[in-house]
């Protein structure tokens, strides 16, 4: 008889192996004794083997609660991934790479790491600044025991201080780098070799996220501290007139990494060509021909000859040069360079002078003109201005074309959405956003924030009455980048690239509404009772862990009246109904499709018994040992 895997996902008592312990293991096995301990001594000897000193004392940051959040960033999700299908087929959106994900950022972080890890070139975020004023406070619905944290490692008495401060809603530097640890620790594996993060940050935390950033960036990766100019005026400061914010910068490989970019102050004309931005440099025949360079088209073979003028004639059909007619009736050679290749090493102070000055000012107008409100009913307090979020996208993905993913995991007022639809709509480019939102009920928020910040709280919730949208602010950011998608064909009639988002939510696991374990033993709703909208989400969830991205085509294989799903080499057979009939079609559709090739197929436990799972299995080791197939197999999932 042939074996069928079987796997639970996400159970409750699920942790994930550390990733680095995972490489440890993988690499240096003698470094383990045969019940997985650690031996740091045979790591000495390997390391000093190699010529590599070890020290014996180190600086680090510590705080209550890094423990607790170590454990958080190995722990599985707790959630699914549903899809918002009804927005998501609308003509705009259908064929869209953009996400916008409605969730907390952590779980989603989680689900992203199975298909996204290594593939995020660039991470902007805007995290709370713990102010005090910002509403910032440590939430955790997680519902942890003390001795539960023991169990996964942690000392009795700091379980019983951590879970304390949790209960509290603390806003301590504490609660603050417990928050942020694992969120930036999973955005560092999403990250390409060649990726790069951007935190915008003020003084109340800039310390601390330093040191937190040298730890899980690693401070050879550190960049720059960028500063940025917010405001100006004298304001109420007691001590120095504070006028500005900072923006850490790290890679996550410095080796890998290539410069942060930006524009050289072009003034010649822009043309495209072949879907390429060009700009025409009138003087370079005076660098490259010296004396000559004043020489117009219609005079070279007079006064250079025939060989000269063939090396000119050449390099116009092959776009390095252009031809450009001067009103005194003479035509001036101008030499053709890509403004992708033209570019200067970006600046620390994105201040400098009066013209560049990234002021808060800026983005609440934007958002004024965008929501089409009067001036001082901008839905947000403290938005970041279009223009820095384009500057920083630009400094990352300079060649616009690469199909880079830009990742903003606190999208706030969609900022680095509509900079980044922006942006590709002037340089051809076809960079894509990956933006998640917490789903914040801004009603509750209301009662809970300081007065200054409630008059904004409630403009955005008089907007949302007026448009019969709930009070989300999911759905301020949600119109944001709608709204900036409307203005950006506008302004651009012509232009075809992607101007849609589809969008994702966060729902909660089946098993933790049960409040019971998600054990393939154990019957956790009757047979047959999910609806076709809770198999959707375990097909999505499912697929995205299994590697295959949000936005990847996900076909349909009809068995006999069964329908399957098939994406990235798995097939999911999810529903109930699945027959000895749908067995056979699927063999059939193994044998005669040449473009169906699944490696795994994964079925869903609780819609197909045992007796079925064993024949699906028998069948598919019988097709593949007749066809000589290694990598075809069978999971039963939970």
């Amino acid at each position: 008889m042939a074996e069928i895997t079987k796997e639970t996902l996400f159970s409750s008592n699920t942790q994930a192996e550390n990733e680095q312990l995972s490489i440890l293991k993988r690499h240096f096995p003698n470094c383990f004794d045969n019940q997985g301990a650690f031996l740091p001594e045979k790591m000495a000897e390997a390391l000093q083997s190699n010529g590599i000193k070890t020290e014996k004392e180190s600086y680090s940051l510590n705080w209550l609660g890094k423990s607790y959040a170590k454990i958080l960033k190995d722990r599985q999700p707790e959630t699914l991934l549903a899809e918002d299908i009804e927005h998501n087929q609308k003509p705009e959106n259908q064929n869209s790479e953009n996400i916008l994900i409605q969730g907390d950022n952590l779980e989603v972080l989680k689900h992203l790491k199975h298909a996204y890890k290594n593939q995020i070139k660039m991470i902007y975020i805007d995290p709370p600044y713990n102010t005090g004023s910002d509403g910032f406070v440590y939430q955790d619905d997680r519902n942890f025991t003390p001795q539960q944290l023991v169990d996964l490692g942690m000392d009795l008495e700091e379980a019983k201080r951590v879970l304390e401060f949790t209960a509290k809603k603390s806003n301590s530097h504490s609660a603050w780098l417990t928050f942020m640890y694992p969120r930036l620790y999973i955005a560092r594996e999403l990250l390409r070799d060649d990726g790069v993060i951007f935190i915008s940050i003020d003084d109340n935390e800039q310390a601390q996220l330093k040191l937190l950033c040298d730890e899980v960036f690693g401070e050879e990766n550190f960049i720059k501290d960028l500063i940025i100019n917010t405001s100006e005026g004298g304001g109420n400061a007691k001590y120095v007139v504070n006028g500005h914010e900072t923006v850490l910068v790290y890679a996550k490989n410095i080796d890998n990494f290539d410069n942060l970019k930006r524009p050289k102050d072009i003034r010649g004309k822009k043309i495209v060509i072949n879907d390429e931005l060009y700009w025409i440099q009138e003087d370079a025949i005076r660098e490259q021909f010296g004396k000559y360079g004043n020489l117009h088209y219609e005079d070279i073979e007079e006064i250079k000859g025939i060989e000269f003028k063939k090396k000119i004639d050449d390099g116009i059909a092959n776009n390095e040069y252009v031809l450009v007619p001067k009103t005194y009736g003479k035509t001036v050679i101008g030499k053709l360079r890509k403004i992708s290749d033209d570019f200067s090493k970006f600046h620390s102070i994105l201040n400098i002078g009066n013209i560049n000055k990234h002021l808060t000012a800026d983005g609440i107008r934007e958002l004024e003109e965008l929501f089409d409100v009067a001036k001082g009913l901008s839905p947000f307090r403290t938005p970041k201005p279009l223009d820095l979020l384009k500057r920083l996208v630009l400094s990352s993905t300079f060649k616009g074309n690469q199909n880079d993913i830009i990742l903003d995991f606190f999208a706030g007022s969609g900022t680095t959405a509509h900079a980044l639809m922006q942006l590709n709509a002037e340089d051809k480019g076809n960079r894509k956003f990956i933006c998640v939102q917490l789903t914040e009920n801004l009603d509750e928020t209301l009662e809970n924030v300081t007065q200054e910040a409630k008059k904004n709280i409630q403009i955005a919730i008089d907007w949302l009455n007026e448009h019969n949208k709930p009070h989300s602010l999911f759905e301020i950011t949600k119109a944001r980048i709608e709204l900036a998608a409307k203005k950006i064909q506008t302004e651009n009639p012509d232009y075809t690239g992607d101007l849609g988002f589809k969008i994702f939510k966060t729902e909660p696991h089946f098993q933790t509404a049960l409040n019971t374990d998600f054990d393939p033993q154990i019957d956790f709703l009757p047979k047959n009772n999910l609806t076709d909208e809770q198999l959707h989400q375990l097909l999505t969830t499912w697929r995205v862990f299994d590697g295959c991205r949000l936005t990847e085509k996900v076909e349909t294989v009809d068995l006999v009246g069964y329908t399957a799903y098939y994406c990235r080499q798995h097939l999911y057979l999810l529903a109930s109904g699945f027959t000895s009939e749908s067995v056979k079609a699927l063999i059939e559709h193994l044998d005669n499709d040449k473009d169906f090739v699944p490696e795994r197929i994964v079925l869903f436990g609780e819609n197909i018994d045992s007796a079925m799972q064993k024949e699906l299995a028998q069948a598919v080791k019988t097709y593949a040992n007749k066809k000589g197939l290694n990598n075809l197999s069978v999971l039963a999932r939970y």
